[in-house]
């Protein structure tokens, strides 16, 4: 087993040859939380998700596999992302009430739960990681820009969002089932799709949503219509990845970075961990 630092756009690392594919399986963990390990020309691959907030400098993962455990160390660089400012005309959504603060308090709480679901598929391989965008549009805001609402610091972006008119259809950027549905403070209307071992994906600020929690997702379904619920300035589609519990960067998850029009259709992206 190695550890090899990879070139994507972001504190990344990838582990290589955790046991040829013939080999069942290893397991592994990044401090409790599942790891995804999926099957890449003959070899199994841990895809590991670092949060925005991870301090950089040394971690571990540990892996579990029939020959026994090991950690495997590698290390986070610091990534500097650029700021955002936002004007909201309503003042209530950056200011919030006690009532909407705690309502947001506990929505936070349960979304976080949603983000840390695992789902364990019998084949690894089944988590399909080629994602295509859930919109037609024009790229609104990209990942970790470092957020100002009212000239006052908020949460980095933790999403991807695509400017379209309300009423765009939403679809599925992987097949999977809907692992819940909700109309949130902040996120609006929003369908979260489990993908499988760690895999989740959100979409948020709908208008409408078309599909029932359990069911079952084919890649390219229509999940509901693009709005502008929650806190948004205008019609826009908020689309986030959660990977063992993190956001990372859902461009990560595409061909090409989109730039300017957003266009559908993806494939595959090399495994790696992000954030």
């Amino acid at each position: 087993m190695s550890a090899t630092p990879s070139t994507l756009p972001a504190p990344t690392v990838r582990f290589r040859r955790l046991l040829r594919a013939g080999q069942p399986a290893p397991r592994a963990w990044l401090g409790e939380q599942p790891v995804l390990v999926t099957a890449e020309k003959q070899r199994w691959i841990a895809v590991v998700g670092l949060a925005l907030d991870l301090p950089p400098g040394a971690h571990e993962l540990r892996v579990s596999a029939a020959d026994g455990e090991r950690r495997l160390a590698f290390e986070v660089r610091d990534k500097h992302y650029p700021e955002q400012r936002i004007t909201l005309r309503d003042g209530s959504k950056v200011q919030l009430s006690p009532a909407d603060e705690a309502r947001a308090t506990r929505e936070i709480a349960a979304i976080g739960r949603l983000k840390r679901h695992w789902r364990e598929t019998a084949d690894p391989s089944e988590t399909d990681a080629g994602f295509a965008l859930p919109a037609h549009g024009r790229m609104a805001g990209r990942f970790g820009l470092r957020r100002f609402f009212n000239g006052e610091a908020r949460a980095p972006h933790a999403g991807f969002d695509i400017a379209v008119p309300r009423g765009t259809p939403v679809v599925a950027t992987s097949g999977g089932s809907v692992l819940a549905t909700g109309d949130y403070f902040f996120n609006g209307k929003t369908v979260f799709v489990d993908h499988g071992n760690g895999l989740i994906t959100m979409y948020c600020h709908l208008d409408r949503i078309d599909a029932q929690p359990g069911a079952a997702i084919a890649k390219g379904q229509r999940l509901g219509l693009a709005g502008s619920t929650g806190r948004a300035t205008g019609p826009h589609l908020h689309w986030s990845v959660v990977l063992n519990g993190a956001m990372v960067d859902p461009e990560l998850f595409l061909p090409e970075a989109p730039r300017g029009k957003a266009a559908a259709g993806a494939k595959p992206p090399r495994p790696a961990a992000a954030r």
